[in-house]
C-alpha cells in the first residue's frame, strides 16, 4: 500500500513545495533560549516532574521580552505547576479502557492511543501521565484495537490520539489507516493533532502523508483532522498552508482547544482565534473547560469566568466562527455549559457514557469559584 501511495506521488502533477525546514527538538530547558539563569534551576525542578519538550520552530514564536507571552505560557514550565491540585487522570479514562491503548466511552466512538509523544508538550496537558516513566498506556501494536473495533459494529468513529499520531512515521500511520478502512462500519477516522501548530513542516515536507490522506479520506468516509490551535499567533503562514494542504487532500479540518489562563482567556483573543480558524476552513469545534489535572492550577479558570469569555467571544464573529461549544469532558460525558445567570449555571449532556443521560439538562447553583461540575451544588440534578 505504501509503495502504491509513493508511486502515486511520483506520478502526480508537480506541486509548489515549500523548502524543507530543519526543525530541531529539544528536551532540556537549558537548550531553550533566553531563560534567565536564576529561573532555569527552579523551572528544571518542574520539568523533572512534568516533562518538557519543544522544538526550534515553536520556540521562535515566543516574544522573549514579554514574560506574559502566551506562546511562552503554553510551552515553558512554571513553578506553580508543583502546587498540589487535581489528579493525573482527572476524568478516570482508566474506567473506559477496554484494552491497552483502547478507550470506548461513547457508543459510536473508540479512541486508539497510538503513541506517547507529542511534537511538544503543552504545560496544561490533561494526559501528561502518558509522558511519565511509570505510565505505559499507549500501544505500538494496533492489532488488538483493530480486532476490538471489528467486533463492535456500532462503532462508526475512530479517534487516533495519544500523544500525537502525526509524530509517528508515515508508514506506521498508513498501516493504521489502511486497517481501519478495511472495516466497513468505520465511517470517520479522526486524527487528533497539534502538529499543524507545533511543526507544520511535518505536513508540508511529506507528500506521502498527503497522498495517504487522499487515498483514505473518501467521499462518504472522511478523515477529520482535529487540530489544536490555542492562540491566533500559532496561525503562522506555514501553519495555514499545512491546513490548506490537508483540505486539498480531502481531509475535513476542525479545531478544538481548552480555555487557558494567560493564553486565550480574553474575549478579543478568543474571537480572533475563532474568526481566523473560520477563514482558513478549520472550523471551531469545541472550547473545553480545563480538566482539573495535576499540575494544571496555573492554567485553570473557574467555569463562570470561562463562560463569560466564551459567550462574549462567541458573538463577535460570523456564524461560521460561532460553531464552538463550551464543554467539559467529564468522567460521565461531554457536558455543555449552555448558560449562566445571576443564580444558576445551566448544563446539558452533549455526549454521555450512559445513553440515558444524552441530552439531559442540569441546573446548578452559581459558584464563581468552581472549576469543575463536581464542585457545584445541584438545584435539580437531572431533569428531562
Amino acid at each position: 500500500m505504501l509503495q502504491q501511495i509513493r508511486r502515486s506521488v511520483e506520478s502526480s502533477e508537480k506541486r509548489k513545495i515549500q523548502p524543507r525546514r530543519r526543525i530541531r527538538y529539544i528536551r532540556k530547558l537549558d537548550m531553550a533560549p533566553n531563560i534567565p539563569a536564576n529561573e532555569l534551576e527552579k523551572l528544571e525542578k518542574v520539568s523533572e516532574k512534568y516533562v518538557f519538550r519543544a522544538n526550534t520552530y515553536y520556540l521562535n514564536l515566543i516574544d522573549w521580552d514579554d514574560p506574559a507571552d502566551p506562546i511562552r505560557q503554553l510551552i515553558i514550565p512554571r513553578e506553580e505547576e508543583l502546587r498540589e491540585w487535581g489528579k493525573l487522570d482527572a476524568c478516570n479514562e482508566e474506567a473506559v479502557t477496554v484494552a491497552k491503548g483502547v478507550q470506548h466511552k461513547y457508543k459510536d466512538t473508540v479512541l486508539l492511543l497510538c503513541n506517547e509523544v507529542c511534537g511538544a508538550y503543552c504545560r496544561y496537558c490533561f494526559r501528561k501521565r502518558l509522558f511519565m516513566d511509570d505510565h505505559d498506556e499507549s500501544i505500538n501494536d494496533m492489532s488488538q484495537g483493530i480486532r476490538y473495533i471489528k467486533s463492535h459494529p456500532e462503532v462508526n468513529n475512530v479517534l487516533l490520539t495519544g500523544g500525537d499520531p502525526l509524530v509517528m512515521s508515515t508508514p506506521r500511520l498508513v498501516n493504521i489507516l489502511k486497517a481501519l478502512r478495511e472495516i466497513s462500519h468505520v465511517k470517520i477516522i479522526r486524527i487528533g493533532t497539534k502538529m499543524p501548530a507545533f511543526n507544520p513542516w511535518r505536513i508540508l515536507d511529506d507528500l506521502t502523508l498527503l497522498e495517504a490522506f487522499r487515498t483514505f479520506s473518501l467521499e462518504e468516509k472522511r478523515i477529520y483532522l482535529m487540530a489544536h490551535f490555542d492562540h491566533p499567533r500559532e496561525l503562522t503562514k506555514p501553519a495555514i498552508e499545512g491546513i490548506a494542504r490537508c483540505l486539498k487532500s480531502g481531509v475535513i479540518c476542525v479545531n478544538q482547544c481548552p480555555i487557558i489562563k494567560g493564553v486565550n482567556d480574553d474575549a478579543a483573543v478568543l474571537a480572533e482565534l475563532f474568526a481566523k480558524l473560520s477563514y482558513i476552513g478549520c472550523s471551531p469545534y469545541y472550547l473545553f473547560q480545563g480538566r482539573p489535572t495535576a499540575g494544571n492550577k496555573p492554567y485553570a479558570l473557574p467555569i463562570v469566568r470561562g463562560w463569560k469569555i466564551f459567550s462574549e467571544a462567541h458573538y463577535r464573529g460570523s456564524g461560521l466562527a460561532r460553531r464552538a461549544r463550551f464543554v467539559m469532558s467529564h468522567e460521565t460525558g461531554k457536558i455543555e455549559i449552555t448558560a449562566v445567570d445571576d443564580q444558576y449555571i445551566y448544563m446539558r449532556y452533549h455526549e454521555a457514557g450512559n445513553p440515558a443521560d444524552l441530552g439531559r439538562f442540569m441546573i446548578y447553583h452559581r459558584d464563581d469559584h468552581a472549576y469543575w461540575i463536581d464542585q457545584l451544588k445541584p438545584v435539580k440534578r437531572i431533569i428531562q
